[in-house]
């Protein structure tokens, strides 16, 4: 089923999670769902229909039955708060408040878009296609890089782009981006993946010597941390990233293209791992 994200009302994702348990399990019914999240069955029925609301000393069970943590437990109690809430102003706050919690639109990268990320370039000539406002002048763009980059190569950068179908000409004969955000996930884009983020991380660390520290912010930590830390922070990273990217869609004249690269990995492992 789809994630509670792309929900607007809570019942409605509850009842598509009875509905995806039913078809899973034949025998699932409302009285089995019901005892679960410590309800009577004909009432849990009725809020499925929207004709009551979820009690509020069952979220908790409910939470914990539908596996609901972190951000995505936060969303569907925001939810909750705006089904109850009447007032207009009030309920306009709130779903406000659940709109800033939903990711960000993300195109997936196909195998075959992959050659996107051969070259740090080209993924940062179509961020430079919005400051410089669709006008793609190879010899600015290449220019305007540091490194500087070859006019040459930011043509081939462009015709890649379009290729690709990342970009495209609008009426004007600008250029303009298909989709804000990509990602590229899964085992198949692994050693694509891996590869780029070798190259942004070694202009991370020539940057500290290209820039000047007003440019740029680069700091490090060492920590020592348990399991629980770790995977903690793991969480608050994503989350740092999916407030950046929607910090950034706000952007309403973007005048430079930044690289944010983070690195969290172990320095002494929990237990002795051999190095790849």
């Amino acid at each position: 089923m789809a994630p509670v994200f792309d929900y607007l009302d809570y019942r409605e994702y509850l009842k598509d999670f009875y509905e995806s348990k039913k078809t899973e399990f034949p025998l699932f019914s409302y009285r089995v769902m019901a005892q679960h999240v410590g309800m009577d069955s004909s009432n849990l029925f009725r809020v499925l229909q929207k004709d009551l609301h979820l009690p509020a000393r069952c979220v908790p069970q409910v939470l914990e039955y539908v596996e609901l943590t972190g951000r995505a437990a936060e969303y569907f109690q925001i939810l909750l708060a705006y089904a109850r809430t009447k007032a207009k102003k009030e309920k306009q706050l709130i779903l406000e408040k659940a709109l800033a919690l939903r990711d960000v639109q993300r195109k997936i990268l196909e195998v075959e878009e992959l050659s996107f990320l051969r070259d740090w370039w080209v993924v940062a000539t179509r961020c430079l296609i919005e400051v410089l406002d669709g006008k793609a002048n190879p010899e600015v763009m290449g220019d305007r890089f540091r490194p500087k980059v070859p006019p040459a190569e930011i043509r081939k950068a462009l015709e890649q782009l379009h290729q690709l179908g990342l970009v495209k000409k609008v009426s004007s004969g600008r250029l303009t981006l298909t989709d804000a955000h990509l990602t590229a996930g899964g085992e198949s884009h692994a050693a694509a993946v891996k590869a780029y983020q070798k190259q942004v991380l070694d202009l991370a660390k020539d940057s500290l010597d290209r820039f000047d520290r007003q440019s740029r912010d680069v700091s490090t930590l060492a920590l020592a941390v348990d399991e629980e830390a770790f995977q903690d922070i793991r969480v608050m990273l994503r989350e740092c990233r999916r407030q950046i990217q929607k910090r950034v869609e706000d952007s309403q004249r973007p005048d430079r293209v930044m690289q944010l690269s983070m690195a969290f990995h172990p320095l002494a492992p929990a237990q002795p791992l051999e190095e790849k």
